[in-house]
């Protein structure tokens, strides 16, 4: 299961779609297995700078869109 710095229950709405998103890419990407075995912490910094990366480029173009 994925581990989280704060509990689902007490994130707010914008935390969970920045998870649900994050969880999105690392499918696509084919980590999502990885991620649910180990966590997020056993990333490398290749494979999550590439998920970082992924997330920044689509919020930056939802916001030109809206």
């Amino acid at each position: 299961m994925t581990k989280y710095k704060k509990k689902p229950e007490k994130m707010s709405p914008r935390e969970k779609a920045l998870e649900r998103l994050k969880m999105e890419i690392a499918e696509e990407l084919g980590l999502d297995g990885k991620v649910r075995e180990k966590g997020w912490e056993n990333l490398t910094a290749r494979e999550a700078g590439k998920i970082g990366g992924i997330m920044s480029r689509r919020l930056r173009d939802e916001k030109t869109k809206a």
